[in-house]
């Protein structure tokens, strides 16, 4: 590992490009300077006006008018409310994709904000509050400066540049498709024969100007598994004359915790099972015939991926029929693990250092939060990294994390993600990728 790092650094320390190109860069910071006020501006309307996955219409519309103001080919409906635009140099060199994420999370705003959001929506047949809880509005806005900034040297790029805003990140709602998923399912990729893409997301908990990423798995594959456990129903005052799902749920729920602190191998990996919903019962006398537990599972590893949802179905099953019960255990692939391309990761890295500066880019351990980038990075070489956009001199442990009501985001971080984006694309179109 100490050999792997040592060459990954060496490489990351290249010297600069020429003296020539040196003009290209300053032209990219020139314009990213100019566009910052825009970005800022269209992150804190994005922000004040979230939507749910695969309802992003007004996002999308906003988005789509902008693309075309600059005179790019657009597509709308994609994965529903996707939007693509495509920058056309004229020029032979690769296809690059640029990936943002446009769907907000169920969550009320309790940030105070002049531009905080007090939008409602439905989820799962309830009100809900709607909130920008994980930066993706941040993520739309940089894009979209982006795609300024790249128009405006269109002659100094070679190939194509893909700009993809996705839908539905956060998983779409029951019983609907979507997201990066429904994207590859339709051929976006091999349709515009997109060579790599490059993905960023903003950190609550990383300072503004630091920049992180991990070659190889760098977030975890997401899994979503529902127990529904059948005991038999009787009356309160009577428990012994049924079968408690109630009591039975709550002895699954201790025991599929010892799968991770006790069965797997956690030096190769981590791995994290957590219960996130518990639902049964009508009224404070009744026991109920039925109790549902849904939860989700965190891997970094495929193969213990496979032997965790072994264990959890045996784990519930077991417990259920030894107090006379039965359980039914389902589990949903929903996101597989975000792969960072390592020679990609490799090739790419003076870009990082040179735009950031060499102390604020860092190889981080892999996470167990997820990403639907995944699907994108399953099928071309792909790098996605974190950006920070924690004020500085803020410890991490006291501000809101990501999917809270006090998640928050310092704007003065945003120029530095439109300049990543943009000297990525630059480099590769007309270094790497010929």
């Amino acid at each position: 590992m100490k050999k792997t790092q040592l060459l990954l650094w060496c490489v990351l320390g290249l010297s600069q490009m020429p003296l020539q190109a040196q003009t290209v860069y300053d032209q990219i910071d020139k314009q990213a300077d100019a566009v910052e006020p825009k970005v800022i501006a269209w992150r804190r309307d994005l922000h004040q006006n979230p939507e749910l996955s695969n309802r992003e219409f007004k996002t999308a519309e906003k988005i789509a008018a902008h693309l075309r103001s600059l005179g790019l080919e657009v597509r709308t409906g994609v994965a529903k409310t996707g939007v693509v635009g495509i920058l056309r140099t004229g020029k032979p060199g690769p296809v690059v994709g640029l990936r943002a994420d446009m769907d907000a999370l169920p969550v009320v705003e309790r940030v105070d904000l002049p531009f905080a959001s007090k939008v409602k929506g439905e989820y799962r047949g309830g009100e809900v509050g709607v909130m920008h809880a994980c930066g993706h509005d941040t993520h739309v806005a940089m894009l979209m400066g982006t795609a300024t900034v790249l128009t405006s040297i269109k002659n100094m790029l070679s190939g194509t540049v893909v700009f993809i805003f996705q839908p539905a990140e956060e998983g779409p709602p029951p019983g609907e498709e979507g997201g990066a998923k429904l994207m590859v399912d339709e051929g976006l990729l091999k349709d515009l024969k997109i060579n790599v893409i490059f993905g960023q997301h903003i950190s609550a908990m990383t300072e503004v100007g630091q920049v992180t990423f991990k070659p190889g798995g760098q977030l975890a594959a997401a899994d979503r598994f529902v127990i529904k456990i059948k005991g038999k129903q009787t009356h309160g005052s009577q428990p012994w004359a049924g079968v408690d799902p109630i009591t039975v749920g709550a002895q699954v729920v201790l025991g599929i915790q010892t799968i991770v602190s006790r069965q797997m191998e956690l030096t190769r990996e981590a791995a994290v099972i957590s219960v996130g919903r518990i639902s049964g019962g009508v009224r404070n006398n009744i026991i109920p015939e039925e109790l549902e537990l849904e939860g989700t599972i965190r891997t970094l590893d495929v193969d213990m991926q496979a032997d965790l949802h072994d264990r959890l179905r045996r784990t519930a099953t077991n417990i259920a029929e030894a107090s006379g019960a039965s359980a039914e255990v389902e589990i949903i692939k929903h996101v597989p693990i975000t792969f960072n391309n390592p020679e990609l990761v490799t090739k790419m890295g003076p870009t990082m250092k040179r735009v950031c500066g060499e102390d604020n880019v860092s190889i981080s351990r892999a996470a167990t939060a997820s990403e639907d980038f995944a699907f994108f990075a399953n099928e071309i070489p792909c790098f996605f990294f974190s950006l920070g956009g924690m004020t500085k001199g803020r410890d991490p442990k006291t501000v809101g994390p990501h999917h809270t009501p006090d998640f928050f985001i310092d704007e003065s971080g945003l120029k530095l993600g439109v300049r990543v984006l943009s000297n990525l694309v630059l480099d590769y179109s007309t270094k790497i990728g010929k």
